[in-house]
């Protein structure tokens, strides 16, 4: 049966790479992905011998049990080939490439995949990466060492664990069966794209609901903006939907486009120029396949990188700590050095320090008590006071209180000190003359 859809293949060299290593292929029933490693001419040769040997799948399988055997058979003779690559001509020595690859079997997809391409599948508006990095970072994050936003900037990001190279002739690739539905949306991708590109960006680009060709081309296009330090390869298959089905004409995109016997030009010298020095490293490989003790080397590598990331974290707490209690000490020897005038209860009272408070300590301590009453002060002083005076220094503090004593000398100046006149008594009293005369 043959697969109803459409489909998409892209590939681009990138902006700092001079050569394409990667190759991706889109047909009738096959799609796949293959990242080449291993420099200059190793790459393109390994991707494309992967290809070449994958396609030959691209026909009608009855079961999806065939279709996983005769892909495990395809890697196996691929790795063989490889292997007699690298013996022939020894300058190819340590080629390899990651391959991802779907064969659509009726209403499944048999996917079989090693390395750190990757595939995702868009269904019910959500995207899910369907395969798992076989690179030393992913175990990292696996057993939660660090996280996977540590991992896109891990400096081993780049290394493989496992690969379809000349170094293992028996390659063992994850491979799994999975139900489709119409209306899904399948994305092979080499790690030029989801290593520019995160997710939630591919998962917009694929809200849009354009044809495969055009979501190809956004998502090369966001790669390309990103700065696209790797070669991309991007493959896009839907499965029905409602874009025009393919003629299911084969699209071979990358390296592997270039035919048999053709010779590849070596890359340009890198240039020199100090304005452009990340150009140097375009023909250095994408990839590394390490060998078999190579693994607890880089853990152990991990381990003191974590240490020393934990001293720094350390050091620079401590730094930072230092820092803020110098600061305070600084800000709190600065408070002490103002003055103000306030009031305590009933009396005015000199302060040493600022008004404020930090929380429950208080950046304020009385250092004499004036005896002068709040009461004896005029209403405009006394509401001066109860705002509270600041004084530069403590002898302006003592000024701001002499003038406020003399106000208060002034207040009681002015008031008049009246004393009752007495109450008569009886002999104080006036006589009548006449009652005397008689009385006499």
């Amino acid at each position: 049966m043959v697969f109803e859809g459409s489909s998409a293949a892209i590939s681009h060299t990138g902006k700092v790479r001079s050569n394409n290593q990667d190759s991706g292929y889109a047909g009738a029933n096959l799609f796949a992905v293959a990242d080449g490693m291993g420099g200059h001419a190793g790459g393109d040769v390994a991707s494309s011998i992967a290809i070449q040997h994958v396609e030959r799948l691209d026909q009608s399988f009855s079961t999806t049990d065939d279709a996983q055997a005769s892909l495990q058979a395809a890697a196996t003779t691929a790795a063989g080939d490889l292997i007699r690559a690298a013996k022939e001509r020894p300058e190819l020595a340590g080629l390899g490439t990651t391959v991802s690859a779907i064969i659509m079997v009726e209403d499944h997809a048999v996917i079989g995949h090693i390395g750190d391409s990757r595939i995702y599948l868009y269904r019910d508006d959500e995207l899910t990466q369907i395969t798992a990095d076989h690179t030393f970072v992913q175990r990292l994050v696996d057993s939660g060492r660090i996280t996977p936003e540590e991992a896109r900037y891990h400096p081993r990001r780049s290394v493989l664990m496992r690969v379809l190279s000349d170094m293992d002739n028996d390659p063992e690739l994850d491979m799994f069966v999975m139900p489709t539905m119409p209306g899904d949306r399948w994305v092979l991708c080499s790690d030029g794209l989801s290593g520019v590109v995160d997710e939630p960006h591919i998962l917009k680009a694929m809200r849009l609901e354009q044809p495969p060709g055009r979501t190809a081309d956004n998502l090369l296009k966001q790669a390309l903006d990103g700065g696209a330090p790797d070669n991309v390869t991007i493959v896009i298959v839907d499965v029905g939907g409602i874009h025009p089905v393919s003629s299911g004409t084969p699209t071979i995109v990358g390296s592997a486009s270039n035919p048999s016997g053709i010779f590849i030009p070596a890359a340009r010298p890198a240039r020199t120029s100090w304005l452009h020095p990340v150009r140097q490293a375009a023909n250095e490989p994408s990839h590394f396949e390490p060998a078999a003790d190579y693994l607890e080397e880089l853990i152990e590598e991990d381990r003191r990188r974590a240490k020393r990331r934990r001293i720094g974290w350390f050091a620079a707490f401590l730094v930072v700590l230092l820092a803020l209690t110098g600061a305070g000490v600084l800000a709190y020897n600065w408070t002490q050095t103002r003055y103000f005038v306030g009031a305590d209860e009933d009396s005015v009272v000199i302060f040493q320090g600022v008004q404020q408070n930090i929380g429950p300590i208080s950046l304020s301590t009385e250092i004499e008590d004036t005896g002068i009453l709040l009461a004896q002060l005029p209403p405009y002083q006394r509401a001066s006071v109860e705002r509270t005076i600041n004084a530069r220094s403590l002898s302006d503090a003592m000024a701001i209180v002499d003038r406020l004593r003399a106000g208060a000398e002034a207040v009681l100046t002015e008031t008049p000190d009246v004393t009752p006149s007495p109450t008569p008594t009886p002999s104080d009293l006036p006589t009548d003359g006449t009652d005397g005369e008689d009385a006499g």
